[in-house]
């Protein structure tokens, strides 16, 4: 059983942008190490493809309709345990230094203690961050695809000041000698998509343009979405700056995990501690004309996954795994007790050889009309993967249905294929099975009353942050414009 956890957790990172995972270009020394002595999980999803009910559904191990936690604005109830709270139970000290995302007043979600903190203010209504020359490109719109290429944006910086105080926290854990269990939140590589000129410059060619068309499977709610977040004629060399910048952030990344990893060895902590890196979802960079995440292709919903602890036997893994079931295997291998009433199961056992596993993963994406970027259209959506299956159901329009064996791009829709029906058919009751779209359409427009009133009394009282970094929007710059 491990004696400490390291916990690297990053924000929109695309599950292929690793060498490991077979990308000829990503320079990823310190995943690919991470990777080459651990267990890289190749078929794990997020909860959700965006940032606040991933991220929760993470700490709880439950689906974003269990705890009505769904959106970017979406408050958390504090009664709910997290694996913190499991593992602080057992007499670990459970630290977090960087982002989390957590919305409402509770800022600590299990953690006994918390550095850096968010960039984002806790309560929706409060004024957002100054991104500065960087406004608007950190989010899903079109400036996103505007302001691009080589510069600074805050989150990196942000990212430096997280990776120092992470190593300042190992060092402080490493003398105490108690055992612990460090989060170190990144920022990295969510957009804007600018990084440093010299990996612009290097990934600007070298890098191949997207693989899957724009237009690919462009139906219904997908192709309204790009039609309205207004990507659907994004320039060439736009693409290719962003694409760039992209990789260079993943870049920028992999040598801060690699400074973390290399102090946990120089302390003498490797052969104690068990390492997890994850993210809380994809990006599409471009492939199949979309960009940012939101969908259930794999672009955006998978997410990268490495455990690596001397007790595991290195190597990979393709058994279909969720975040909401690594917040239960990192319980397991610390030795504390599971959470109840849970939806994610420990894969801790699989990795050791043992066990069955029911290869079945669930993820959500529901949103009302209010905020912004959803272009004012209120969506139910939810996939599921079993096996080598996938479908993605729309509550509004046609489904689309995937075989991954022999589809790994989700090109070829079989959804109207009679050959399928029976398979669409399994798979739509799956999906449907304790999660109806207007049950829950009803309870976010209620909920959407409530939250109404807090955001109207935040504006009004201006009720102070905690864990909040200071961002600077001076501290964003692009130094040149496609």
């Amino acid at each position: 059983m491990p004696k400490n956890l390291l916990f690297l957790f990053s924000d929109q990172h695309a599950a292929h942008v690793m060498g490991c995972a077979g990308d000829a270009h990503a320079v990823t020394p310190a995943l690919d190490r991470l990777a080459a002595r651990g267990v890289r999980m190749t078929n794990a999803y997020c909860p959700s493809p965006i940032c606040t009910p991933s991220r929760m559904s993470m700490l709880t191990a439950c689906h974003p309709s269990a705890q009505e936690c769904w959106t970017n604005d979406d408050v958390l109830a504090s009664d709910r345990p997290t694996w913190l709270h499991a593992l602080g139970a057992a007499g670990v000290d459970c630290g977090l230094v960087g982002r989390m995302h957590s919305v409402g007043p509770d800022q600590l979600r299990g953690y006994a203690w918390r550095e850096v903190g968010d960039h984002s203010p806790n309560h929706p209504g409060v004024k957002w961050h100054d991104m500065g020359v960087l406004e608007g490109a950190n989010n899903p719109n079109p400036e996103s695809l505007e302001v691009v290429g080589a510069g600074q944006s805050a989150y990196e910086l942000k990212d430096h000041d997280v990776t120092a105080a992470a190593l300042a926290a190992l060092d402080r854990l490493a003398e105490q000698g108690d055992r612990f269990a460090l989060t170190v939140g990144f920022m990295l590589p969510h957009a804007p998509y600018v990084a440093a000129r010299e990996w612009v410059d290097r990934f600007m060619n070298v890098l191949p343009p997207p693989a899957i068309p724009a237009g690919t499977n462009d139906t219904g709610w997908i192709a309204w979405w790009r039609e309205n977040r207004g990507i659907l004629d994004v320039p060439d060399r736009n693409s290719r700056l962003a694409r760039a910048a992209y990789w260079g952030l993943v870049a920028t990344l992999d040598q801060m995990i690699g400074k973390l990893l290399d102090r946990l060895d120089d302390l003498g902590l490797g052969e104690d501690t068990l390492v997890v890196y994850a993210s809380d979802h994809g990006d599409h960079v471009g492939e199949r004309g979309l960009w940012w995440k939101h969908t259930f292709f794999d672009e955006s919903a998978k997410v990268p996954m490495i455990l690596s602890h001397p007790s595991l036997t290195p190597g990979t893994n393709d058994d279909v795994v969720s975040l909401i079931d690594l917040s239960q295997t990192m319980i397991e291998a610390m030795g504390a007790t599971p959470l109840p009433l849970a939806d994610g199961r420990s894969f801790w056992s699989r990795l050791q050889g043992r066990g069955d596993w029911d290869n079945t993963v669930f993820s959500e994406y529901c949103t009302d009309t209010v905020p912004a970027w959803t272009g004012g259209r209120a969506v139910q959506q939810r996939m599921v993967r079993q096996g080598d299956w996938k479908l993605h159901y729309h509550a509004e329009d046609p489904p689309l249905l995937f075989n991954l064996a022999d589809d790994p791009q989700e090109r070829h829709d079989l959804a109207g294929d009679p050959a399928h029906a029976d398979k669409l058919a399994e798979l739509s009751a799956r999906v449907l099975e304790g999660w109806s779209p207007d049950a829950i359409r009803l309870v976010m427009e209620r909920r959407r009353q409530r939250k109404d009133v807090l955001a109207a009394w935040a504006r009004a009282v201006e009720p102070a942050s905690t864990q909040l970094w200071p961002l600077d929007p001076a501290m964003n710059r692009l130094d040149s414009r496609p």
